[in-house]
């Protein structure tokens, strides 16, 4: 049984229309940012300001590569896409689905990017980090699923239609 690795922004859908496809294909879901929360004993936040962003991302990586699921759905931070390992794991144990946002509505839905625990390179905007991870996002992924307008019904119901379609 294959696995669900949701990738995209912060706030584009991963965690709450993981949740909801979980419990439609009778998965477990897995939170990786609670996983390396949990795993670290602080808030994502915490351990940016304390390691940076450079060693956020190993430890990101590290632990998300570590990762061992069988009929999961995987909700990844938006940074995932940075750790070569931890994709490369993610390709091997299930399919890539990206949710794509317009850079519009997605600065709308988030909030304070400090507190979300996003990593932001310092002079950097959310428009730069959204450019920057695009192309990352595009190209890793398996599946695309177009989020703009949609809820959150709707794009889980598309990922359950083309979850195994596409690879």
């Amino acid at each position: 049984m294959k696995n669900v690795i949701l990738i995209g922004m912060p706030g584009s859908g991963k965690s709450t229309v993981g949740v909801v496809l979980a419990k439609k294909l009778g998965y477990r879901f897995i939170d990786s940012d609670l996983v390396i929360q949990e795993k670290c004993g602080k808030l994502l936040y915490q351990l940016i300001e304390e390691r940076g962003e450079a060693g956020f991302l190993m430890l990101e990586n590290e632990i998300n590569a570590s990762i061992t699921a069988e009929g999961a759905v995987i909700a990844t931070g938006g940074s995932a896409v940075y750790g070569k390992e931890a994709m490369r794991h993610f390709q091997e144990i299930g399919r890539i689905v990206y949710l794509k946002l317009p850079y519009g509505e997605l600065e709308q839905r988030l909030g304070d990017l400090h507190e979300r625990g996003v990593v932001l390179k310092k002079g950097y905007t959310l428009r730069d980090l959204y450019e920057e991870r695009i192309p990352l996002y595009e190209k890793y992924a398996d599946i695309t699923i177009a989020c703009e307008g949609k809820d959150i019904r709707g794009v889980m119901e598309e990922i359950y239609e083309k979850r195994s379609l596409e690879k």
